[in-house]
Order: structure tokens, then sequence, then C-alpha cells
């Protein structure tokens, strides 16, 4: 049965998001039900009853005067001929997600090498060698250019994805949503992981500062760890959203007026009020810019990061409270 509702999605995939196209995808989901039922009782494999599925069912053209959406039908075939669309194959989706992991590392290096850059020219000032500490960090940008470079290039590759020429289907937007859920604790862990090294960078200079001087170097220590520190957090921030991003992204092309829109994570979720998912869209984006405001304004790093932890629990509460169900997948 599976076979037959992965095919049934791809039919309906491209129509038109109505009540009338919704009312005859079930009718018709329980026709090719009742079909394969019949047809098993009867002694046929499996794979001979899906077949005959298929191929009794398998034609919108023919079943749009019966189900009643003659209409719909005809649309769908005009704007897929001015603007056709295919379905993301899950090969390519397995690709592209493993391109977004390496661009991912790609940019997150990047930019830690830029940063870390700076440690150049003050460790070898240090030691009188401010030629050497110039070259240092000359070559830690140009490192971090090549990377940034290098993923743009690749980019171009995948431009195709989310530019509207495809679409996920049934199976595809599963494998991804799968993908997600796979990867949410992991980016939670990586992402706090980075805002506690970024709220405790300066935590070296005290470390340092508790051990007194170290012969005259103790200075340079604690301004060296800080923007290590500083890169190692951005490092995890950006890797971890970047790659949570891409699988977003992925989910995002079906958001449309199409029946392949049903297959997003939001036709998942409902509310009462329907402000409320508004609200939620732009709750952890808000979040982060009162963060970073408050903590570049007051440099309180060591105090800020409870925003976080709150912002965690009111969000639970939000959900919890306003959620009224499901579709059945997550």
């Amino acid at each position: 049965m599976e076979t037959i509702k992965n095919y049934l999605e791809a039919m309906f995939a491209n129509m038109p998001r109505t009540a009338d196209v919704e009312k005859a995808k079930r009718e018709l989901l329980q026709m090719m039900e009742d079909k394969y039922n019949e047809l098993i009782a009867e002694g046929k494999t499996e794979n001979e009853a899906v077949g005959t599925v298929i191929s009794e069912f398998g034609n919108l053209d023919e079943l749009a005067d019966a189900l009643g959406i003659e209409k719909e039908v005809k649309q769908e075939k005009e704007e897929s001929e001015s603007n056709p669309r295919r379905a993301l194959v899950l090969e390519e989706i397995r690709d592209y997600l493993q391109f977004s992991s390496v661009r991912a590392l790609c940019i997150a290096l990047g930019v830690a090498l830029c940063i870390i850059s700076v440690t150049g020219p003050i460790l070898f000032n240090v030691l009188h060698l401010a030629g050497v500490g110039v070259l240092v960090m000359l070559l830690l940008v140009a490192a971090g250019v090549l990377l940034f470079v290098f993923s743009g290039v690749n980019s171009k590759k995948w431009s195709y994805v989310t530019k509207g020429d495809c679409f996920l289907d049934y199976a595809g937007s599963n494998y991804t949503m799968e993908e997600k859920t796979r990867y949410r604790s992991s980016f939670a862990s990586r992402l706090t992981l980075g805002i506690i090294l970024c709220a405790l960078c300066w935590l070296p200079i005290v470390i340092v500062d508790s051990f007194g001087s170290l012969a005259g170097f103790g200075e340079v220590l604690q301004i060296i760890m800080l923007f290590m520190f500083l890169a190692a957090g951005v490092f995890l921030i950006i890797h971890s959203s970047m790659i949570m991003g891409s699988i977003n992204d992925l989910l995002k092309i079906n958001e449309g007026p199409t029946m392949s829109s049903s297959y997003t994570e939001k036709a998942y979720e409902h509310y009462e009020n329907p402000k409320v998912d508004g609200a939620l869209s732009v709750y952890w984006p808000t979040v982060r810019s009162i963060y970073l405001i408050w903590s570049c304004l007051t440099f309180a790093w060591w105090k800020t990061w409870i925003i976080w932890p709150i912002a965690g629990i009111l969000y639970a509460i939000i959900k919890s409270v306003f959620k009224t169900g499901n579709n059945g997948q997550a």
C-alpha cells in the first residue's frame, strides 16, 4: 500500500490545494485501497495488486470527471506546460544535503580563520617579528577567502533547488524531515556550545590573571585565547545553523498553493490562533537579536546567556498551550 500512496501523492503534488482537490484525493485513496484489498483477497500478489490498482486509477485525466475536479486538472496541466516542475529524487536530496554540510564547513572555517588571523601580529610583535605576524595574518585571511570562493563556486551547481523549478514529493519530504529530526539534537547542542564559547570568551583573561604574569606573555596569551574561544564559538554557530538552514530550505520549496505544500513541516502543526504561527516564525531570530544587542551594549556576556534557557522554556510553553494537533507527521 505504501507504493500506491506514494504514487497517489505524486499524482496530486502539483494540483491546486483546494477543498475539492483534497476531497477527491481522499476519495481516490479509498477507492485504491478497496481495490487493492479486493485483489489481495482474490489471491493476487502484492506486486500484481499494486500494478492493477495503478493501471486502473493512475490517470487523473480519466478520473477528473468522476472526482469532480475537471477544472483543477485542466489548471494544473496549463501551469505545468508554462512552468514545469519536477520532483527531486532521493539521490539529489542526499547529494544536496551532503554538499550543504561541506559548504557549511568551508564557510564556518573561513570565518574562524579570519577571526584567528588577528592573533598573528599580536603574538609575533612580542617576539619582535612584526613582519612575520602580518604575513601569518594575511595567509590566514587568504585561506579563509579561498574557502568562501570554493563554497560559492560550487553552490551554483545547486541553484536550481531553491529557485522554484523543483518540489519534494511525498517520499522526499519524509526523508528530509527525518534528516531534520535526526540533526535537531546535534544542532541544539552545537549551537548551545557555540553560544557558550562566545559568551565565555572573556574567561581566559580571568584564568590567566589568576596565575599572575607568565614571563611577560600573560596579556598576549589572554588575548590569543580570547580570540580562540570566539573563533570556536562562531564556527559552531555558523556550521550548525547553515546545515539546519539547508534542510529548512529544502522543506520550504513546497510552500505554495499546490498540494505538495501539505508535505511541508508547517502543514502538520496547527494553532488555535493563526497569529501564533506568525509570531513563532520570527521567535528565535528575535531572541538572537535581543541577545546580541543586549550583550554588545552591556558587555555582560557572563549573564546575558540566561536569555536562552528562558526563551526555550517560554517557546515550549507557547507551543504546548496553542498547538491543537497534527496530521500524523512530525
